[in-house]
């Protein structure tokens, strides 16, 4: 296997960074403004396929980002995947995801009904469900964007 294997972004050829796992999912998530249209994604850096996309639904990028880890950790558990970590540029949905508990301040509208819904069930899930694999910081300083990026900025 490759070092450093080719990830991809966009139809785009990245090598990773050096230091970064390649057997790994990187998670990112999309909000066009605060609260807005919010979508996110999980791309495999050892193969660049997508593994999910969810959205657009009105939330925050917070929530986004929360429901990432999670919608990966629920999957890797469904698929018996105990040998990945999880990549995730967002601190505030990592530690959410440790304190099974989305500190949102998003209101509760009909438009943002189904992503506090999705953000109660991910709660719920994380209480009832042991299986975790590391969730570990993608460094943007020194990487670059994580790899599951919208490319929007």
């Amino acid at each position: 296997m490759l070092q450093n294997p080719p990830t991809y972004r966009n139809d785009t050829v990245l090598p990773l960074p050096k230091g970064v796992k390649a057997n790994s999912w990187a998670v990112d998530a999309g909000c066009s403004g605060n609260p807005g249209p919010m979508e996110y994604q999980c791309v495999d850096l050892q193969t660049g396929a997508k593994i999910f996309h969810f959205g657009p639904i009105k939330g925050t990028n917070n929530i986004g980002e929360f429901l990432a880890i999670v919608h990966a950790l629920a999957l890797m558990e469904k698929q018996d995947i105990k040998d990945k970590v999880i990549y995730s540029d967002s601190v505030n949905a990592q530690i959410w995801v440790q304190k099974q508990q989305c500190k949102t301040k998003l209101e509760l509208t009909p438009e943002t009904e189904k992503a506090l819904e999705l953000v109660r069930r991910a709660e719920m899930w994380l209480r009832t469900h042991a299986f975790r694999v590391p969730i570990l910081k993608w460094e943007t300083k020194q990487w670059g964007e994580i790899p599951a990026d919208f490319g929007r900025k």
